[in-house]
């Protein structure tokens, strides 16, 4: 079987949270998004927005008997303009930063915190290059 190099199976994820609004607030002042909350499986989520024709993947802040914050684990990465002021915002909003800003050669720089409910969670920004073409573009993972 070939590998398809430009296939990404990953499509949705679940950040465990023992107080959901709490939750909320936290990631909502950190990275200026808006939650839908909603009930699946009888467990309490608060949905990251999506769109099918935007970029990123869903997920959700996930309450319930089978999630469990933790620092030991699968780790996300959120991506961000400006790591700084996303760690600062993390910090303000009662995060602690558990890496700091390190740069990552031509992939750009990365940095992780925990989040309000005790979860690591990592930060990628880009180093912004020029193509021969002029149009900005980025490195990523």
């Amino acid at each position: 079987m070939e590998t398809n190099k430009s296939y990404n199976p990953v499509v949705y994820f679940e950040i465990p949270v023992t107080d959901v609004d709490r939750a909320i607030r936290f990631y909502s002042s950190v990275f200026n998004v808006k939650f839908e909350k909603d009930s699946i499986d009888h467990n309490e989520m608060a949905l990251f927005p999506f769109s099918d024709d935007s970029f990123g993947i869903s997920g959700a802040l996930a309450k319930g008997e089978i999630y469990r914050p933790t620092k030991d684990g699968v780790v996300i990465y959120f991506r961000t303009e400006n790591i700084d002021e996303t760690l600062k915002l993390a910090t303000e909003n009662g995060g602690q930063v558990l890496y700091p800003k390190t740069s990552n050669g031509d992939l750009g720089f990365v940095a992780e915190f925990e989040d309000s409910e005790g979860n690591r969670i990592a930060l990628h920004q880009s180093i912004k290059t020029t193509t021969d073409e002029g149009k900005a573009t980025h490195g990523s993972y």
